[in-house]
């Protein structure tokens, strides 16, 4: 139960990071921004895996999981 508030807790925070970099118009309260945090740093590692930055089985650092939630803040933009 506690490694699923830290994730969530963490994922607030990357989500966060990445609308403050990414400043806009994107009307989404604190969970959704939880969401994009904790998607983000799904995609940030596969990402990560996918150049080579990572080796199989091994998660995403705060870096690429921000760029994982930046990707899909520009997403949701050219599809909104």
């Amino acid at each position: 139960m506690l490694h699923m508030i830290g994730h969530a807790i963490v994922g607030l925070i990357i989500g966060l990071v990445a609308r403050a970099l990414l400043p806009g118009a994107d009307h989404m309260g604190l969970l959704v921004t939880m969401l994009l945090g904790v998607v983000g740093g799904w995609l940030g590692g596969f990402l990560g895996r996918a150049v080579g930055m990572y080796p199989q089985g091994h998660p995403a650092g705060f870096f690429m999981s921000v760029v994982g939630a930046i990707v899909l803040l520009l997403i949701g933009r050219a599809i909104g």
